[in-house]
């Protein structure tokens, strides 16, 4: 007995010794680890530290960056909606269009801070801007992560941390309560995932972001009370929103539309490219030029192009030791950077048959041009005569994140709707005429706007009369001759401007009391007879009288020009 217990004290000792063994080894490894640990986290410190320090010169984009609003150069009307949207005591939720670079995120900081500073305004003085890109912006449809509205982290995914072990779910606030009693700014909101743009309508109409999770009880006694408060009430998401685009109206979500207001940048115009060019150059120390800044307009069509050609001039001065920009540095860098200069639409340069001066929009319809219709008609060669067509485009196909969408050109239809109204105006029947109308340029042209400049152009080289250079003109045209109202006619006006065009003519309906400032003679009409009374000088009593006694046919004036 007395053997047996002696075996049994021996192995229990044996044992205590190897556990003691064990647990001195574990704990040396431990702090082996943790001394380890130490040092590596002591030296990544450093290393941080180290990168902190080292600074590179402050990037002429940033030192040129828009300090107050009369710093966002060419945007005058944009700021003025942009400011009543905003700064006023119900401050609204707004959608901006316009192309890259003309001023729209800069623009919406500063009207911020403006609003702040208005004692009227909701805005309090720690209101946030918080900037998100939709074009980068990434969520799991499981919920998991959602950077925009928020997230729940369950118990059962990695990193839950304390809460996670007690079964906890863990709500994540995301950009639009991080926003809350300021502004969410979506750059490119076109482009965010259909799923995100119905939560974030979802959001906007109840200005609470709700999680939702299949670990939460209210019944759960573990569960904080303030993640009771979440799961029951949501987290307050009371902001507005600025979402900026570069697309069309008609590319974004209705329901996203009607909830905002919609405002427009323009493109830069020439002076507005040479205004920031020069204070580009200015705010560099560099000596300006003048003839510098006007080339650059010649290529830029944006403030990042300017200030990015500007910069580059700049650097290459400086190496070669000098603190202004010549000519030579600047066709160095146009050239190396291999820029087009922008093409420039003006007026012809003499009266011509056939041929007018129409009007358009492009890009997300903020921007004008010129737009020259060419129509030469003759007496048909068979029984029935011919339309031809062509310089459009006649479908479009557009990709974006929600899919492939076309449009197709409605100009031919347009200009069959014109013929009929010029045979209701002259009386003669078109069937008997070969008819070929240009659109110069070949680029996307929708067809109804170009209305009158196409039954102009057509009725100019029907009776073979010159139309006026110098005018330009916008409108749809009816079956019985009326001209209709039409999109886009501000940006027009100022594109026939920059053209040089002296007068212009367009709706009556689109009139607006401004266009009496805007430096050429805008005319509106209701009817296409009071166009050619503006451009030819005849009145619809003359021009009847004329078909009724026959004394001014196709043919007669035809000869009646060849004899001149």
């Amino acid at each position: 007995m007395n053997r047996l217990f002696l075996i049994l004290t021996i192995v229990q000792i044996l044992f205590s010794c190897i556990a003691a063994i064990y647990f001195y080894r574990s704990l040396r490894e431990k702090g082996s680890i943790k001394t380890l640990s130490q040092l590596e986290f002591k030296k990544e410190q450093e290393e941080l530290k180290r990168m902190r320090g080292i600074h590179l010169t402050t990037p002429l984009s940033e030192q040129t960056r828009p300090k107050t609003l009369n710093d966002v150069i060419g945007q005058k009307e944009g700021i003025k909606a942009l400011r009543t949207a905003l700064c006023g005591p119900n401050p609204q939720h707004v959608l901006i269009y316009g192309p890259p670079g003309v001023g729209k995120t800069a623009a919406a900081r500063l009207i911020l801070e403006e609003a702040k500073r208005n004692p009227i305004s909701p805005f309090g003085s720690k209101a946030k801007f918080v900037e998100l890109d939709a074009t980068t912006l990434r969520f799991d449809e499981r919920s998991i992560a959602d950077p925009l509205i928020g997230s729940v982290h369950d118990p059962i995914y990695q990193g839950a941390g304390v809460y996670g072990t007690a079964g906890i779910p863990q709500p994540k606030a995301g950009a639009v309560s991080q926003a809350h009693g300021g502004i969410l700014f979506i750059d490119e909101i076109g482009e965010l995932h259909p799923i995100q743009m119905n939560k974030l309508l979802k959001v906007l109409e109840d200005r609470i972001a709700r999680f939702e999770s299949a670990y939460y009880s209210e019944n759960n006694r573990n569960i904080p009370n303030y993640i009771h408060d979440i799961f029951c009430n949501g987290m307050p998401a009371d902001f507005r929103l600025v979402g900026a685009t570069t697309r069309s109206p008609e590319e974004i979500p209705p329901a996203l539309r009607s909830r905002c207001m919609e405002i427009y940048f323009d493109g830069l115009k020439k002076d507005s490219v040479i205004e920031i060019a020069k204070n580009t150059i200015e705010r560099a120390g560099f000596d300006t030029a003048v003839n510098i800044c006007k080339k650059i307009a010649n290529y830029a069509s944006n403030g990042r192009e300017t200030v990015n050609i500007v910069q580059s001039a700049m650097s290459l001065a400086i190496l070669e030791g000098r603190h202004c920009i010549e000519q030579e540095d600047l066709e160095w860098v146009l050239e190396s950077g291999r820029y087009q200069a922008l093409p420039v639409k003006t007026i012809s340069k003499k009266q011509r048959v056939g041929v007018v001066n129409g009007l358009a929009v492009y890009g997300s319809g903020t921007s004008g041009m010129l737009l020259t219709l060419e129509a030469y008609v003759q007496k048909a060669k068979n029984e029935t005569g011919t339309l031809t067509v062509t310089g459009i485009i006649e479908q479009e196909t557009f990709q974006n994140r929600q899919g492939e969408s076309k449009r197709k050109s409605n100009a031919r239809a347009s200009v069959e709707n014109v013929l009929t109204a010029l045979e209701q105006l002259t009386g003669l029947s078109i069937k008997q005429y070969d008819i070929h109308i240009n659109f110069t340029g070949g680029i996307p042209v929708d067809g109804p706007s170009a209305g009158i400049a196409i039954f102009c152009a057509v009725y100019s080289a029907l009776y073979h009369v010159k139309i006026d250079n110098k005018i330009a003109m916008t409108g749809e045209v009816s079956i019985y001759g009326d001209v209709l109202p039409v999109g886009g006619v501000c940006a027009k006006i100022e594109a026939a401007k920059e053209a040089g065009v002296k007068k212009v003519l367009i709706p009556a309906d689109n009139w607006q009391n401004q266009f009496s400032e805007i430096g050429i003679e805008v005319k509106p009409i209701h009817t296409i007879s009071e166009a050619l009374k503006e451009l030819f000088d005849i009145t619809k009593e003359k021009q009847e009288e004329k078909i009724h006694k026959k004394e001014y046919t196709l043919t007669e004036g035809i000869l009646t020009a060849e004899k001149g």
